[in-house]
């Protein structure tokens, strides 16, 4: 239903992205019917300039997959002044189709990142620089990423425990996964491991490609069961469920920020505005606010409880190596004062690392993108548009180098071939004869020994930081993507994915010609020279124990050395999750809002606060 937004929204059109003037016609009247909707189906709730507060009780910086979350839960209690500050603008009205969701990579709503050049890795890209795209919007990645809903394994969050973090084993924080959910299929997912009722849509989108349903058939001939994979076991294929509403996209921000941006006065959204270090009280070592540049103006605003940082495994940790926290020498060589020793800031960084495996193949039958399937979606959300294409299966499995009975899979599989850009029908790869078409089967490897480190470029706030990614550093990652590599070769040989004519793209990849094609050494050299480098950041603030130098945050999110400072969003995590980790950055901004709330709401205040989702009771209002 129309409603009283802006026409125009920030980001890259639609048509933009793409060359061929009937194709940008095309796209060009398809954006302006869907800003005529206002979000399709979603009510406005678009953030308004705010008149910003001299001080508030919370800030909440990075407006992310986490930070949305965390600005939500707590700006729930009307006594508190909450402040999101966002470097980025509103989320473009396009990133809500499904399968526009690679059209926003390289936009002004991506940071862009690349990392300093690699020694193993991304050897065949400009400078040997791998491109790492990031979301600089509200809603963060959530607003571009490709919408997959995945936990992780139980053993992700019990090995967490173990390394000494109370309170984040599988049991723990699974009730923080319930709380957000609402999931539209309960009774085709496992029993106990879902929930309706939250904030968070989670679904399987309206439609599936033909070829979706033969790679779930592929597996089961290679006898993988099909299953859901956040349920109590986690080897398997899946069609996976993603964060969409009827066939449109659900960030972060449409989830948890726009419902309530009308009615919380108590909450104010600051974008298109960089922070550039949080403000200390040297003496007593306590946060006490953040010093902001908005339309190139510096302001100071004050925080009278705590700030928390939410700007991803990028921006965290610079961040807090601006604000003077982190290991003493790198400030020192960028002219950083000092503030708090804490060698951990920036290290142990890891993402996830894969490869694509090109194969050629015959006419998949789906629908072609054209007037028909466009309006199609608009007017029922169904169809080519409503998807992701094949993009929306994925498969957890076990290397040789796995522990077979340990549930805790290595390798994780997407699959590529479906990119409504600017090819005639949509599918990536597309001859201009029409007559075959490029697939891609991805391994990825999800538990990788390389670690990176980020530091400081200089003591500049608006240049990017220096990444160091370190791919392939421990050789092991390169033997576990390798067997995964032969796995694809497997799974295109079986009955369901022959009948589509699948052919091995046998063309040498350049930089490996020395080598015999299909050979290990073949294939560690393509995958040095084509790196896959997923976006699944982690790990640079690390959580953990006061007995670990390494930490940065102890178990209640909390910054070591700083009082009324903590770290909330997949950066805290000890080891990235075995899966897509924005399900997690929620899980955590989830939990580590009820962590604030246990400490500031008390029965002096009138609060009475337990530690469980859903169980604060306000003695004067009622039940939350």
């Amino acid at each position: 239903m129309p409603c009283n937004c802006p026409v125009t929204q920030p980001g890259p059109t639609l048509a933009s992205t793409c060359g061929g003037a009937p194709f940008m016609l095309f796209m060009g009247l398809l954006e302006v019917f869907l800003r005529s909707q206002c979000d399709l189906e979603d009510p406005c709730g678009r953030p308004q300039k705010p008149r910003i507060l001299p001080e508030y009780d919370f800030i909440i910086v990075g407006g992310g997959s986490a930070g949305a979350v965390v600005a939500s839960r707590l700006s729930e209690i009307p006594e508190w002044n909450v402040l999101l500050i966002e470097a980025g603008l509103d989320e473009p009205t396009g990133t809500q189709v499904p399968s526009m969701f690679l059209n926003f990579i390289g936009s002004e709503i991506d940071w862009g990142y690349l990392t300093e050049p690699e020694d193993n890795a991304c050897l065949g890209e400009t400078e040997r620089r791998c491109y790492w795209p990031r979301g600089k919007v509200l809603g963060g990645t959530s607003v571009m990423n490709g919408m997959m809903y995945m936990r992780g394994s139980q053993k992700d969050y019990d090995s967490w425990a173990a390394l000494g973090n109370e309170g984040w084993s599988y049991n723990e924080v699974l009730p923080y996964f319930l709380k957000s959910e609402d999931n539209k299929q309960m009774d085709s997912m496992e029993q106990g491991y879902h929930a309706s009722g939250g904030l968070l849509t989670v679904s399987q989108f309206p439609y599936h490609p033909p070829l979706s349903r033969a790679i779930v058939k592929g597996g089961e001939e290679l006898g993988y069961p099909t299953r859901d994979l956040n349920g109590p076991y986690h080897a398997g294929f899946s069609i996976a469920q993603t964060t969409n509403k009827n066939g449109s996209r659900m960030s972060t921000a449409r989830a948890f920020l726009r419902p309530f941006n009308k009615h919380r006065r108590n909450l104010n959204i600051l974008l298109n505005s960089t922070v550039t270090k949080v403000i200390i009280n040297t003496t007593t070592k306590t946060a006490y606010g953040v010093e902001v540049i908005n339309n190139g103006n510096k302001q100071l605003i004050y925080a009278s409880k705590e700030v928390i940082v939410s700007g991803g495994a990028v921006n965290s940790p610079q961040i807090l190596l601006l604000s003077g926290i982190g290991p003493k020498e790198d400030l020192q060589q960028v002219g950083v004062p000092v503030v708090h020793d804490l060698p951990g800031v920036g290290k142990n960084l890891q993402n996830h690392v894969a490869f694509f495996v090109n194969y050629h193949i015959n006419d998949t039958n789906s629908a072609p993108l054209n007037w028909a399937t466009a309006m199609e979606y608009l007017l029922f959300r169904d169809g080519l548009m409503s998807g992701t294409g094949i993009s929306e299966v994925t498969a957890l499995i076990n290397s040789k180098y796995a522990d077979p009975a340990g549930d805790h899979p290595d390798l994780q599989f997407f699959f590529g071939g479906f990119l409504a850009n600017c090819a005639r029908t949509g599918q990536v790869g597309e001859r201009l004869d029409n007559t075959s078409r490029s697939i891609q089967i991805i391994p990825a490897v999800l538990h990788p020994k390389s670690r990176g480190y980020i530091k400081l470029r200089d003591n500049n706030p608006l240049s990017h930081p220096l990444i160091y990614a370190r791919y392939y550093s421990d050789p092991d990652d390169l033997k576990v993507v390798v067997d995964g590599i032969k796995f694809a070769l497997k799974l295109a040989e079986t009955k369901a994915l022959k009948r589509y004519g699948f052919q091995l793209d046998r063309t040498h990849v350049a930089g490996c010609e020395k080598f015999a094609f299909g050979t290990d050494d073949y294939w560690e050299c393509a995958a040095k020279q084509q790196t896959g480098p997923e976006n699944h950041q982690a790990g640079s603030c690390k959580m953990g124990p006061p007995s670990d130098s390494m930490a940065v945050v102890n178990p209640l999110l909390q910054v070591y050395g700083i009082d009324r400072l903590r770290v909330m969003d997949t950066s805290i995590m000890p080891h990235v999750t075995s899966g897509n980790t924005n399900a997690p950055a929620i899980m955590i901004a989830e939990k580590g809002s009820d962590m604030i709330k246990s400490r500031w709401l008390t029965p002096e205040a009138g609060f009475f606060y337990t530690n469980m989702p859903n169980q604060r009771i306000d003695r004067r209002w009622g039940s939350w």
